[in-house]
């Protein structure tokens, strides 16, 4: 791969980091700052509530998949991706400077609603924006790997997030990162954004969009058009659910996992999140050039029986763990099944739409699958936990990843569609399209 082919991939994905960090160092920072704006009284109600409006983000990405995937339909890849770091940056400097309950009673909580809704908004067009540009930008048999970084981007920002708590963990005592140390992610996090939105400035749009007509159609990233490839939406949205449960219960919540229903302490329990994470970021270009070779169908069913059937007993295991080798071995186990979804999920959902309506097509229905899913997985892991049927949860995970098995099980294989033919009556026939795609040069941004 050329210089030129990695710049795409990191202009692509370098906002997602940013992004990603802001998005996950709310959830990885809850423990610390959830009884920052409640009164005091049952911790793990007060972490509920804080995960709650954690929840609110995602149904806002729904509405951010809506606006932000039409303007990437409309304005093209750039504007989209410009925007949603500008959203994000405002976001994590309302968190920081949100007053706490002591201070300002529940305006802090408004406060912290107003900033998760801006969140929600950005990466609810985020996701799209830039698994649409990977995949457009990279060459036709190497889009698997391409894509891959969206999820390596993603990873990396909780990574820095993870990173940081444990930096901080060393260096500050528990009774100032609970007083004002929380504060100090959300600074990083609006002056990592102010980078990326100098760098997105200057990043080109894709060939596959400049050149396929998608900007002269009238109706081009609506839900009009969207609504001609409903079957597709609803495709992304059930291929999503299992997924998007299980990648969320093994990163955002497994922290507080740990520390809570483990009892590891929580610089231990976050030493083990930080490894576990950082080999499987390292698979995802590994799977993704797997997918190149093999098609996507297989590992995407690889990663829901293995999830269908391991995720009670790894589970169950990881309650038990104790010390840090035991809970890393296993959470590296079922990170490592995770991976047959997220290194390859952005590109198949890219390549069922075609450029007039793949970025909308992509946007909408993930978000409203993450809204529905992704968003309130932990608030389901917690409320389980308090009814005292912890192990309902373990179950719930399995059940979605069924769900999606199915969806794997029946779909088409995505892999030699052309990107430039997605919709046509050929392609709709389902036969391999042809790989000579101009999706490996682009051409500057107006």
């Amino acid at each position: 791969m050329g210089r030129e082919q990695w710049k795409k991939i990191w202009v692509g994905s370098a906002g997602n980091m940013v992004e990603w960090f802001d998005w996950f160092v709310y959830a990885t920072f809850a423990v610390y700052f959830a009884d920052s704006f409640f009164p005091e009284g049952n911790e793990t109600a007060n972490l509920m509530n804080t995960m709650g409006i954690f929840a609110v983000g995602f149904f806002m990405r729904p509405v951010g998949g809506w606006l932000l995937g039409r303007i990437g339909d409309r304005r093209g890849r750039k504007a989209a991706l410009t925007l949603t770091v500008t959203l994000m940056s405002a976001s994590a400097i309302l968190i920081a400077v949100a007053p706490t309950y002591a201070v300002a009673g529940y305006g802090g909580v408004a406060v912290l609603m107003v900033a998760r809704l801006l969140q929600g908004l950005s990466v609810g067009g985020e996701y799209a924006a830039s698994a649409t540009y990977l995949t457009e930008a990279s060459a036709p048999h190497r889009r698997g790997f391409a894509s891959s970084f969206q999820y390596v981007s993603m990873t990396a920002g909780q990574l820095v997030g993870l990173g940081l708590q444990i930096v901080l963990q060393r260096t500050m005592s528990d009774a100032a990162l609970h007083s004002w140390g929380w504060r100090l992610p959300f600074v990083v996090g609006a002056l990592g954004a102010a980078v990326v939105f100098y760098l997105r400035r200057s990043m080109l749009e894709t060939e596959v969009y400049a050149e396929s007509g998608a900007a002269v159609q009238e109706d081009r990233g609506t839900l009009k058009a969207l609504w001609k490839h409903r079957r597709e939406a609803l495709l992304v949205m059930a291929l999503t659910m299992g997924g998007t449960v299980a990648y969320y219960t093994y990163t955002t919540y497994l922290t507080k996992f740990l520390s809570k229903s483990a009892g590891m302490e929580k610089s231990t329990a976050s030493l083990v999140s930080f490894c576990a994470l950082f080999v499987f970021m390292c698979l995802q270009p590994l799977a993704g050039m797997l997918s190149d070779r093999i098609g996507r169908r297989p590992l995407l069913i690889t990663f829901a029986v293995g999830s269908t059937f391991l995720t009670v007993p790894i589970m169950t295991m990881l309650k038990h763990a104790g010390t840090f080798w035991p809970a890393f071995g296993l959470a590296l186990l079922a990170l490592v099944v995770v991976t047959g979804y997220t290194s390859i999920n952005a590109c198949v959902k890219a390549e069922l739409f075609p450029t007039g309506i793949r970025a909308l097509g992509v946007a909408l229905p993930y978000a409203l699958a993450n809204a529905l899913f992704g968003g309130t997985a932990e608030y389901v892991a917690l409320w389980f936990k308090d009814a005292g049927i912890e192990s309902g949860f373990y179950w719930y995970v399995a059940g979605c990843a069924a769900v999606s098995l199915v969806v794997y099980l029946t779909m088409r294989e995505t892999r030699d569609i052309d990107l430039d033919r997605v919709g046509t009556a050929e392609g709709k026939g389902g036969r391999p399209q042809s790989r000579s795609s101009h999706a490996t040069s682009v051409t500057p941004a107006s």
